[in-house]
């Protein structure tokens, strides 16, 4: 564990359980809801966790389905963290340009997102200051949008193999700290992403290029990163914010590594 447990042991964090109000009876294999959606939670042994991940999945993927990946329950665990699984309403998360746009339903996804991490503040007790968003693929285009539509609600963004769809948002008034991950070999989601049906994959290199002007960034600079080629692009420095962008040789995946690696170097 990267923090020792809390004054509240163990039998004492059961003994609170059991007495929970039907509104906190929610968990990893049970929905939480809030206005618009569900989501799930996994909580570390001990008491209130450190802080929380937030883990938007990729296309038709399940809140379940994250809760199964072993890693990232791994990982909230070392860090003493919650992991909070995001739920798309639909089978893929309603974003501007994506080829369900207008065919489904629509929803507000920055507005969901937003209610859950009010309910995670006030249902687990969770410090709001001390909250990352990651997401994976069709995850990381959601990333992305929250990142320039409310980037002051979370500390850090670490959108993983993926961007806007088409092309990016004019600007992206937010002065978050983004380290995007892409892999060079990545042929379903590209860096310079592809057509699907009527719309396409955002160009990476487009996103650069917007972020970097609108947010008025510095040079580019070098960072020693493991097994990754990352460049960064400082914000002003009395806002210690940047971009990142950092390219690995394999293809549509991604480590639980990278967001340890942002958890552990950015925590406020």
């Amino acid at each position: 564990m990267r923090h020792a447990l809390r004054t509240l042991g163990i039998a004492a964090a059961a003994s609170l359980l059991a007495f929970a109000s039907p509104a906190t009876a929610c968990g990893e294999d049970t929905d939480c809801a809030v206005e618009g959606g569900t989501y799930r939670i996994h909580l570390p042994e001990g008491g209130t966790p450190d802080g929380a991940i937030f883990f938007a999945h990729g296309y038709r993927g399940t809140a379940g389905g994250t809760m199964r990946n072993e890693r990232l329950v791994g990982l909230a665990d070392d860090l003493d963290v919650a992991l909070v699984a995001l739920q798309s309403a639909e089978e893929d998360w309603t974003l501007p340009n994506s080829p369900n746009a207008g065919r489904v339903p629509q929803r507000d996804e920055v507005a969901y997102v937003l209610r859950v991490k009010d309910d995670v503040v006030t249902r687990f007790g969770i410090d709001p200051d001390r909250m990352l968003f990651a997401g994976f693929s069709a995850g990381g285009m959601l990333t992305w949008t929250v990142a320039c539509s409310a980037g002051d609600v979370f500390f850090a963004f670490v959108p993983l193999s993926g961007t806007f769809w088409k092309t990016p948002p004019d600007r992206c008034d937010t002065d978050a700290a983004i380290t995007h991950y892409h892999g060079t070999s990545d042929t379903v989601v590209p860096i310079e992403g592809r057509a699907i049906g009527p719309t396409r994959q955002g160009d990476m290199n487009d996103v650069i290029a917007m972020y970097r002007a609108d947010r008025g960034l510095s040079a580019p600079v070098r960072v020693e990163a493991t097994g990754l080629e990352c460049t960064r692009w400082p914000g002003p420095p009395e806002l210690g914010t940047y971009l990142e962008y950092c390219t690995h040789p394999g293809g549509h995946r991604f480590s639980v590594d990278y967001i340890r690696r942002i958890w552990e170097r950015d925590l406020p």
